[in-house]
């Protein structure tokens, strides 16, 4: 049976038989963008959207938190150039995700998450789990919307898709409430009322409801354009890289400082790397750009980045910000030339009112610009001397380094023995900083961490996401105790997809990187103090595999490494548990 509503504008249709749903529209739109995966933790509100995905050979991965499903989001999104895809059901689903929202806005990641909500008519009337979700999502997304009817989920989802990916990628929020997702019959059963009042008011509440549920459905089934928009992404001028061009091929000694942007599509990262190398300009690598030179590469300066910035006659911000991390812009040299290059305006000029002022700032893509500036210095390269000098302190310091780190030796006896296919994923303080130090990421799109925001709790989500898009590549997660408690359950979600990783566990009880300066400035380790849990244990409780190292295993890190691989190779999760407090000892048990 078929309503016909006419409009000034047309004839819609609302086929009140379909036993179509909005779920079907959602996945439609996700296939046709190459979407292959959807993370979530699966509620009522959702549903449709889930079960037309699978039937649409969407592969759904279900998280043990909603965080965790964001996060996983991410690492897809940052490691596959497409957009990473979340759905989470109405209220507390979506208040969950918000850390790791905002986590992939400062990660300036392409996120797309769908949010149930109350039905249309029933928000703000103290409906089940509804709240004001799009005032919680403004501040952290580029674009939020609420569907309002079912004609505009393709549309809405196509907008969504092409904003995320769009000048400096970062997430969208899509709010469909429950009534725009299931079928008609289904939606007409609970709005229709079952006793209909008599008199005028009975009439004119049945009148509206009538016309509420036609509205909603008018015109839902029609043919519309599932393929994706067009992608809008700054670019440099001709005149701005030939002036760059120019200052590159008068410098002796240029440094460049690489940030995460430079991993962002279009321009391959094999072929990023390749003008890297024929620039021959030594690089700071941070962030996503980890890995970009590969492990070994003579232009990849891993020590003394305050004294190479002091000597350096031009520096180039290939998407690095003047924030904390570079210290507000004040570790540059007022006598450097310094190119700036980012998507974003605000990042780009970041503190240049106060400590540092750009000779040129280009609001642009970071990889295209340095393809067009290698090509433009063909033929030039850096005078060797300077990178080499750099590289010879880089091998002084970290021997140095290396006699003083015991007993976290296993990470340098996990660096040596990581398959060259490797993906590490960091997700801690301590621990995780030294690893960033020891660790060397095989090639681009190799390492993951949170970004600026520093989140913890990121590990499982982005194993996750890294060992989906890259099957068979061996994913570690480098934990320190404390973040580990955030996602270790996540290891029932690894059994349960077969997605198996190796965890390494820095395991000192503490939070030391709080511990260190609050007890001699404040005299107490409250609150700092953790037990030295058997997380082993915990990863074979999941399905996964646990080992205990401690000191006496020193001798024998290597052959554990090797079975912890094999393990992961075999289909287990594995978790290292690496004692690494002042007293372990082991007796079939953690003590100190």
């Amino acid at each position: 049976m078929c309503i016909i509503i006419k409009w000034s504008l047309g004839v819609i249709q609302v086929e009140r038989e379909s036993p179509r749903h909005g779920g079907e529209s959602v996945a439609e739109v996700l296939r046709a963008h190459g979407i292959r995966f959807i993370f979530t933790l699966v509620g009522g509100h959702i549903s449709p959207v889930l079960v037309a995905c699978e039937k649409l050979g969407i592969r759904v991965v279900d998280t043990r938190h909603e965080a965790t499903a964001v996060f996983a989001a991410d690492a897809v999104a940052r490691l596959s150039g497409t957009v990473g895809v979340a759905a989470v059901t109405a209220g507390p689903g979506l208040t969950n995700t918000i850390t790791a929202v905002k986590n992939a806005q400062m990660a300036e990641s392409p996120v797309l998450l769908i949010g149930g909500a109350a039905a249309t008519l029933l928000q703000g009337r103290g409906a089940l789990q509804d709240i004001d979700q799009m005032s919680l999502f403004k501040p952290l997304c580029k674009f939020c919307t609420s569907v309002r009817r079912v004609r505009e989920i393709v549309p809405t989802v196509r907008k969504a898709l092409a904003i995320a990916q769009s000048g400096t990628p970062g997430p969208v929020f899509v709010e469909f409430p429950i009534d725009t997702l299931y079928p008609y019959h289904l939606v007409e059963k609970e709005v229709s009322p079952k006793n209909i009042p008599k008199g005028i008011m009975g009439k004119i509440t049945a009148w509206y409801l009538k016309n509420h549920l036609t509205n909603l459905f008018a015109g839902a089934w029609e043919p519309r354009e599932l393929s994706p928009l067009p992608v809008l992404i700054p670019q440099a001028s001709d005149q701005e890289v030939q002036r760059c061009v120019e200052l590159v091929s008068r410098a002796k000694k240029p440094v460049i400082l690489l940030g995460s942007q430079a991993t962002l599509p279009p321009a391959p990262v094999h072929d990023i790397r390749k003008a890297l190398e024929s620039l021959g300009i030594p690089c700071f690598l941070g962030g996503m750009s980890r890995g970009m030179l590969g492990r070994d590469s003579p232009l990849h300066i891993r020590q003394n980045r305050g004294d190479a910035l002091k000597e350096a006659d031009l520096v180039l911000l290939a998407g690095t910000v003047c924030d904390f991390r570079l210290g507000y812009g004040k570790v540059l040299s007022r006598r450097s030339q310094i190119i700036a290059v980012n998507r974003d305006r605000t990042q780009l000029l970041k503190n240049s009112d106060l400590f540092w002022k750009p000779t040129v700032a280009i609001q642009g893509d970071v990889g295209s610009f340095l393809l067009r500036l290698s090509k433009g210095l063909t033929g030039h390269r850096c005078p060797e001397e300077w990178p080499q000098s750099l590289k010879d302190k880089d091998r002084t310091k970290e021997t140095r380094t290396e006699r003083h780190l015991n007993p976290l030796s296993v990470l340098y006896n996990v660096d040596k023995l990581m398959a060259e296919d490797s993906i590490i994923v960091t997700d801690g303080g301590d621990f995780v900083g030294t690893a960033a130090y020891i660790m060397r990421p095989r090639g681009p799109l190799s390492w993951l961490d949170p970004g600026a925001f520093g989140t913890l709790g990121v590990g499982g989500g982005f194993a996750l996401g890294a060992k989906l898009c890259r099957p068979d590549a061996e994913v570690w997660i480098v934990y320190g105790d404390g973040s580990l408690g955030y996602s270790v359950a996540e290891f029932d979600t690894f059994t349960r997809h077969k997605t198996p990783v190796i965890a390494l566990v820095g395991n000192d009880a503490c939070w030391s990187q709080i511990s260190r300066e609050q007890v001699p400035i404040l005299g107490s380790s409250v609150a700092c103090v953790l037990a030295f849990t058997d997380y082993h244990i915990v990863a074979e409780g999941y399905g996964g595999k646990g080992h205990l190292i401690g000191r006496e295993d020193e001798v024998q890190l290597g052959d554990i490494v090797k079975e912890a691989q094999r393990e992961c190779r075999d289909g287990k999760s594995v978790l290292l548990n690496v004692l690494i407090g002042k007293s372990n000892f082991r007796d079939g048990s953690i003590s100190v």
